[in-house]
C-alpha cells in the first residue's frame, strides 16, 4: 500500500487525540485492513518545533494533498512551495477535492510536486519551441553547445557546432 497520511503539527495534545481519532474510526470502517497497513507502512505524526517547520517539512516532502487545518489558513498559502494540492481550513477537506470541488483527482505523486503539476488544461496545450538567433550569438554559444556535447560524448553535436563557428 503506497497511501500515506502524514500529520505535521507543533502540538503535542493535537497530535495524541489525532491518533485516539484515528483509532476510534478503524473500527467503523469496512476497509480497516487496508487503511492500518498504510498507516502503519506509510503514515505518522511528527510533533515540530514550531508551523514554520512544519511547513519546511510538508515542502519537502512535496505531499499530493496538503491539507491547511490551522488558524487563518488563508494568510500561510505562501509558505507552500511544494503541493499537488491545497485544502483550505477545514471545510475544503480533501474528499470534495478528489470528487466535486478541485479541477482533477490527477495529481502529483510521490513527491513530484516539487516539480510537477495536477492534470490542468495547459496538459492540453501544444507548445513549440522558436529559435532564431543572430550569427554573432549563434557563434558564441556555439562555443558552449560544443562543450556540452563533448561532456555528453555526442563528438557530432560538437563537431557541428564547432565547423558553424568556423565559417562565420
Amino acid at each position: 500500500m503506497l497511501a500515506s497520511a502524514i500529520l505535521l503539527t507543533p502540538s503535542k495534545r493535537l497530535a495524541t487525540l489525532v491518533q485516539a481519532a484515528v483509532l476510534s474510526q478503524l473500527e467503523e470502517l469496512e476497509r480497516a485492513e487496508i487503511i492500518q497497513s498504510a498507516l502503519a507502512n506509510n503514515s505518522g505524526i511528527v510533533v515540530t518545533e514550531s508551523l514554520d517547520q512544519a511547513f519546511d517539512l510538508a515542502n519537502a516532502y512535496a505531499p499530493e494533498h496538503l491539507c491547511l487545518l490551522i488558524s487563518d489558513p488563508w494568510s500561510h498559502l505562501g509558505q507552500v512551495r511544494n503541493a499537488g494540492g491545497i485544502f483550505v481550513g477545514e471545510s475544503s477537506f480533501e474528499v470534495l477535492g478528489d470528487y466535486v470541488a478541485g479541477p482533477s483527482h490527477v495529481m502529483p505523486t510521490g513527491g513530484t510536486a516539487r516539480f510537477a503539476s495536477p492534470l490542468n488544461v495547459l496538459d492540453f496545450v501544444k507548445i513549440t519551441s522558436l529559435i532564431g538567433l543572430e550569427p554573432g550569438a549563434a557563434a558564441e554559444l556555439s562555443k558552449a553547445a560544443a562543450t556540452l556535447a563533448r561532456a555528453e560524448a555526442l563528438t557530432a553535436h560538437a563537431a557541428a557546432a564547432q565547423a558553424r563557428v568556423a565559417r562565420q
